[in-house]
């Protein structure tokens, strides 16, 4: 590959990469004999699937039989070994996925903090005990490992969802089954060699880390694979809707991080600046290209216009480039693709009765360039409803919060939300039962940039799933409830008598 020879890519052998590299490793080894994707990876074959799943499936018993807690060890030296890359795998996300430098060491780093996280977990574990109405019982909670756990990522963050899923997946005691995306194959194998390389110095089964390079074949394996008893899947409503009825057609869980159609309200007492700067990052971080992006932005009447004329001043302040370069915060879309999509949507836009109030065209350059865009249009119109990916924001004129309240949760998905507030009465009722619908509920800050404390996805056709923080991990365990009898007396619950 020519771009191996640029002395700004040279640090791409620093991870591991080559100008040609095999994309399974599988049954603990690297392979691959399928097709040839970008001229640089190889990506696994169906007979390299299965081979891997064997041993991925055999590798689990030896998995689960180690502690919880020297699992964590595990994890904690992956994470200090992500961390050793931190500035080169953070490089390669911003130069195969295109965002930022910022985001692409963000987003590493973020797997790295989950690592932290699931170190703590591994010791936290806990079940509870349940007090018995019988003599001489005793009821108990335990949990226990799954046994193999797939994750089928995104595009667009291309190794921070694997974080959330397989740290946590590896201290319950499954081993992982990954597919990444198939436009970004270089992320997935050089995260694969780092986790496979400290699964070698512990001289524990490479397979634990099970990878996969390719398109939906590998992922219509995994969906079908009754091996495989819990999938997490992040991608479009409609691709997650067939995972899921694949999957629960073998009786198997899922996890969906889908599509969003997410709303920041400004009400008429907000500190506009901070208004004015979350909604930025929001709408164009990423090229809009988050599963929380802003997408809708919903404006008291009695500061609309304010408002719209300070966000259309920093709008015109956004450098648009090569993301790799410093000052950069908007770089392209991901592919060509993408870029069609974009242009399709304005016509879309145009059609049903927006107004582009700045941006809304490509840039006529090398790359997948587009502008960041402003659209006023009425909450009605059909397209407010679908998830356009890219720098696209709506915004719309609310009278009061119970309007506010009403368009944000008008829409099919529902992942994230926030509103900008000084007043407690307002805080609590958007936080409450009447008021947003998400999954994600914030105030004063955007709608995107989650911590990993916290349990991420959406309601809706957001799919339901919740994964990285708080009680998320008990999803990727098996709960029984037990219960013991000490004595020698057989009491029936309920105080039925049976002979």
């Amino acid at each position: 590959m020519g771009s191996f020879a640029r002395k700004e890519h040279q640090f791409l052998a620093e991870l591991g990469l080559a100008p040609r590299n095999p994309g399974a490793f599988a049954c603990g080894a690297w392979g691959g004999s399928g097709p040839v994707v970008i001229a640089e990876v190889v990506e696994a074959s169906a007979r390299e699937y299965e081979e891997g799943m064997r041993a991925c499936y055999d590798a689990a018993k030896t998995w689960m039989a180690i502690p919880a807690p020297k699992r964590g060890e595990i994890v904690r030296q992956i994470g200090d070994a992500l961390r050793a890359k931190l500035h080169h795998l953070g490089r390669l996300v911003s130069l195969e996925m295109g965002k930022i430098l910022p985001e692409g060491i963000g987003e590493v780093q973020e797997i790295i903090d989950m690592c932290d996280y699931a170190v703590g977990l591994s010791r936290q574990l806990n079940g509870s005990i349940i007090p018995s109405e019988r003599p001489n019982h005793m009821m108990m909670e335990v949990w226990n490992p799954l046994g193999v756990v797939g994750v089928i990522t995104a595009f667009n963050f291309p190794c921070a969802v694997l974080g959330w899923n397989a740290c946590i997946a590896l201290v319950c005691g499954n081993c992982v089954v990954w597919k990444g995306a198939p436009t970004t194959p270089l992320i997935t194998i050089a995260m694969t060699k780092i986790v496979a390389s400290v699964m070698e110095r512990n001289n524990l089964p490479g397979s634990i880390f099970t990878a996969f390079c390719g398109g939906a074949e590998i992922g219509q394996a995994i969906s079908l694979d009754t091996r495989i008893p819990l999938v997490s899947f992040t991608g479009s409503t409609k691709v997650g809707l067939m995972v899921q009825q694949q999957v629960n057609a073998r009786f198997g869980k899922c996890l969906l991080e889908l599509s969003g159609n997410n709303a920041i309200i400004v009400m008429d007492d907000a500190d506009i600046q901070l208004a004015v700067r979350s909604v930025l990052f929001a709408a164009v971080g990423t090229a809009g290209q988050r599963c929380t992006t802003c997408r809708r932005l919903l404006l008291h009447e009695s500061i609309y216009r304010t408002f719209l004329d300070q966000l259309v001043e920093v709008y015109k302040q956004v450098r648009i480039g090569d993301p790799l370069e410093n000052g950069t915060l908007l770089g392209p879309l991901h592919t060509p693709a993408s870029r069609e999509a974009f242009l399709k949507g304005i016509q879309t836009i145009r059609s049903q009765g927006g107004k582009i109030l700045y941006g809304g065209s490509a840039i006529e350059s090398e790359g997948n360039f587009v502008q960041p865009t402003i659209v006023e249009i009425s909450p009605a119109a059909p397209v407010v409803r679908e998830e356009l990916f890219g720098p696209v924001l709506y915004v719309m004129k609310v009278q009061n919060l119970k309007e506010a309240v009403e368009i944000n949760n008008s829409v099919p998905q529902g992942l994230s939300s926030s509103i900008f507030t000084r007043r407690p009465d307002i805080i609590f009722k958007w936080i409450g039962p009447h008021g947003s619908d998400c999954g994600i509920v914030n105030v004063n800050i955007p709608t995107n940039g989650a911590e990993i404390g916290g349990a991420f996805g959406g309601e809706k056709a957001t799919g339901g799933g919740r994964e990285a923080g708080s009680d998320s991990w008990k999803q990727y365990m098996r709960r029984a409830t037990c219960t013991i009898n000490y004595g020698s007396e057989l009491p029936l619950a309920q105080g039925i008598n049976f002979g």
